[in-house]
This record gives C-alpha cells, sequence and structure tokens, in this order.
C-alpha cells in the first residue's frame, strides 16, 4: 500500500514537471502568426528576414546570436527593449554590434512586452507560410472565363469575314461572265456609238455639275487644313518609353501614395518638377525588391526588381553595404506635359486656391467618373495608369472651357478675407446666375493672365 502511494506521488510530480516544462516551452516559444504583424508593424523600416537592408537579416537571429556572442533570447529581449542602455552598460557583444553596421543606432521599442517579443523572435526563427492570394486566384480564374468567350468571338468573325468574301467573290465571277456575253453580243456596239469620248465633251455635257463638286471639294480640302493646323501641338494620348519603368498604378493606385509626396512642388511652385532620384531613395533604401500582390499584364516580379537595380545604379547605392558609393548616372526623363514658352501656367493657383472648386466642377460635369483629388482634373486618372500618358487636350480652347464652367469657391479663406467686396458686386452684376460666379468672371478670359 505504502509503496503504490509512493509511486503515485512520483507520477504526479513527474506529470506535473511535464506540464510545466510544456507551458514554459509554448510560452517562450511565441506566435509566430502574431510575430508577424508585429514585425511588419515595428521592424521592416530597417530589417528584412532574409537580406541586409539598413540592419541585418533577422533569420534565424535567435541561433546567430547564440553562436556569434554567446547570448540567449533574454540578451535579445534587453537589446530590442533598449539597446542603448546594454551598449552603456559595457556589453561587449552589443558594442561589437554597433561598430559593425557603422555605429548605426537601433529604435528603442520599451513599448513590446516580453511575449510580442517571443512572438517576434517565433516568426524570425520559423516563418509560417505565405497564405495563397484568394484574389490572384480569382483573378487567373476569371481571366480564363473571360478568355473563352473572346476567342470564341475572334472565332465567330473571322468565320463571317471568310463566308463574305467568298460570297463577294462569286458575285464578280457573275458579273465578268455577263461582261463577257455583253461582248459578243450587238448591244456593245450601240454602246460604243453614244460613248462620250472625251473628258472635255463630259465637262461641256455636265459642268453645273463639276462646277459644284469643284466647290464642295475645295470647301472640304480648307477644313482639312484648317483643323489639321490647329491640332498641331496637340499631344492626347502620348505616352512615351522611360528610362526606369514607373508605375503610377502601383504607387498611387496600390499604395496610396499622396502625388504631392514626390511632386511636392505643385502646391507651392509654378511649375511641378520631375522629382529626383534622391526623393525616389526615401523609400527604395529599403524596398530593394517588389513583393506587390498587382503585377502588370506582360510584366513580373524580376522585371519591377530590374527596375528597383536602375535606381541604385542612378544614385550610386550599394544595397549589400548600405552606403552611396558616390558614382552616379543621370536619368534622362522624357517629358510628357509642356507648357509652350508664351504660356504662364501656376500648379499652386489651382492646386491651393482653386482645388475645390476645380474637384467640384469636374464632378459635377462628370457624375459617372469624379475625381477626389485635383490633380486628376488635368492629368487623368493617374492613379490607373501603368505608363502616364496625356490625358487632355491642353489647347487654349480647353482651358477657357474650365474657365466658363468652374464656379470660384467663395468661402476660400484667402478669397473671402480680401475680395469680399468684390465678391459682392459681382454678385450684383450676375444675378441670373443666382450669384454663381464663375472664373472667367474674375479675369479668368483676359488675355494678360495666361499670356505675357
Amino acid at each position: 500500500m505504502i509503496s503504490w502511494r509512493k509511486h503515485y506521488k512520483q507520477t504526479l510530480i513527474a506529470i506535473g514537471l511535464l506540464l510545466s516544462t510544456s507551458a514554459s516551452i509554448y510560452g517562450q516559444d511565441g506566435d509566430p502568426k502574431n510575430g508577424e504583424k508585429l514585425f511588419k508593424a515595428n521592424c521592416t523600416a530597417c530589417h528584412a528576414l532574409d537580406k541586409q537592408v539598413i540592419g541585418p537579416p533577422l533569420k534565424g537571429v535567435v541561433e546567430r546570436v547564440k553562436t556569434e556572442g554567446g547570448v540567449d533570447k533574454d540578451w535579445l529581449h534587453k537589446w530590442i527593449k533598449d539597446n542603448k542602455a546594454l551598449r552603456a552598460s559595457g556589453d561587449k557583444y552589443a558594442n561589437e554590434i554597433f561598430e559593425k553596421f557603422n555605429k548605426t543606432e537601433m529604435l528603442q521599442f520599451p513599448n513590446l512586452t516580453d511575449k510580442d517579443i517571443d512572438d517576434i523572435l517565433a516568426f524570425t526563427t520559423n516563418p509560417p507560410a505565405p497564405a495563397p492570394d484568394p484574389a490572384a486566384t480569382t483573378a487567373t480564374a476569371t481571366d480564363a472565363t473571360a478568355a473563352a468567350p473572346a476567342d470564341k468571338t475572334t472565332t465567330s468573325i473571322v468565320i463571317i469575314s471568310l463566308i463574305a468574301i467568298a460570297g463577294l467573290l462569286v458575285w464578280i465571277l457573275i458579273k465578268l461572265r455577263q461582261l463577257v456575253k455583253l461582248g459578243q453580243s450587238e448591244e456593245l456596239v450601240g454602246l460604243n456609238e453614244t460613248r462620250v469620248r472625251s473628258f472635255s465633251e463630259i465637262y461641256e455635257k455636265y459642268h453645273y455639275i463639276g462646277k459644284g463638286l469643284l466647290t464642295i471639294l475645295a470647301i472640304l480640302a480648307a477644313y482639312g487644313v484648317w483643323n489639321w493646323i490647329m491640332w498641331i501641338g496637340v499631344y492626347k494620348g502620348y505616352k512615351p518609353e522611360q528610362p526606369i519603368y514607373f508605375s503610377h498604378k502601383i504607387h498611387a493606385g496600390e499604395n496610396k501614395i499622396d502625388c504631392q509626396l514626390c511632386h511636392s512642388s505643385a502646391k507651392y511652385g509654378k511649375v511641378s518638377e520631375i522629382p529626383s532620384m534622391n526623393v525616389c531613395m526615401n523609400c527604395h533604401r529599403t524596398i530593394s525588391e517588389y513583393n506587390g500582390k498587382y503585377i502588370e499584364p506582360g510584366k513580373d516580379k524580376a522585371f519591377y526588381d530590374g527596375e528597383i537595380q536602375k535606381i541604385y545604379a542612378a544614385t550610386g547605392w550599394n544595397a549589400e553595404k548600405q552606403q552611396y558609393t558616390g558614382k552616379t548616372q543621370p536619368v534622362e526623363w522624357t517629358r510628357i506635359h509642356n507648357m509652350p514658352d508664351f504660356v504662364y501656367f501656376n500648379h499652386s493657383q489651382h492646386v491651393v486656391a482653386g482645388e475645390q472648386a476645380i474637384i467640384n466642377s469636374f464632378n459635377k460635369k462628370n457624375p459617372n467618373n469624379k475625381i477626389d483629388v485635383v490633380c486628376k482634373a488635368c492629368h487623368g486618372k493617374i492613379d490607373t495608369m501603368n505608363v502616364v500618358q496625356m490625358a487632355n487636350d491642353f489647347t487654349m480652347g480647353w482651358c477657357i472651357e474650365c474657365h466658363r464652367t468652374t464656379e470660384v469657391d467663395m468661402n476660400n479663406g484667402y478669397n473671402k478675407e480680401y475680395f469680399k467686396n468684390l465678391h459682392e458686386k459681382l454678385k450684383k452684376q450676375y444675378p441670373k446666375d443666382g450669384g454663381k460666379i464663375t472664373v472667367d468672371a474674375i479675369g479668368g478670359l483676359e488675355c494678360g493672365k495666361c499670356h505675357y
């Protein structure tokens, strides 16, 4: 009886130790899925799993610090929460890492709990396999479904075209046979006797009709020449290839990057400049490869990665050493929008003072194609373009039409403060429009506004 109780107690103790050890192990391992979220939120600005960015790659970091520095996860907890304090304490391995990476100080994360850090380390040790993208699968199925009717339609068109050509050939053969028979009859002799033998005879007989036709042709020719002259310099639809491929659909569409983050002078200057390569490097210093879901038809990930390498070549950036080499290359961009020298256009005036007025006017005229950013009124739905193109005519008539239909924003702080009396006067001057004042009423059609 005593022996049984002794074994019973030993069994309970063993089970308890096993459970506590298991709980300890699972608690230290952490949750890789939650760790992935925390990693993306806190670490991706400076780190990647499989390559050096600003800091070292973090895949297998727990095992690496154990091998290199003989430290454990507790050391990593201290390093992540306050690496500066850890270095100040004289920790040899912490100071070695600081020196190794050019004394680039890592951010401190005192807000992360021990469990959060365990979850992040679990993700770096055993990252979960990426789930299949249902959107991509659906898109593939949709494309395949759409391709079948398209192929069927194309086949039908080809068959109908061949039948039509065959019918035309039969009709021509029948007519040729009739002509041969006519040449063998007496009717042909009679026709030759009554045939007009020269152009002068035809003109003499039908000169009124001839003069009328010549007049019509002259008018049409003059109109054609005039129309051709008026469209010189209009390049709507122009979309040249650039030395570095840049998709606005990916940047402004998929990633929702504000236009003015890159084209900052559009808000504060006359001209909206082409961003310098340093602006590109603000993001691409840490984004060395494309991992987005959207892939343009005919392109692949390798293509986008290659274009990012062109940015590095232009700026002289060494991604492996994370430093500039000083060897830069100029990028010869092809200009798309270019106002003539005799035309004055100020971007800031439209982007700031006229922003809401232009958006309201455009949406009123295009209820089924509304815009949310003022840039789109002139440049089109830029966030849907893989290759930027001229979306409008940019002719004088196009600008004037906009000035005639765009209502001045009476609630604009600047206008309300400095032109209150003018607005009251214009309201009385244009009572038929219910006091609405369009741009043409405040000098929008004066020649000197746009021409020097």
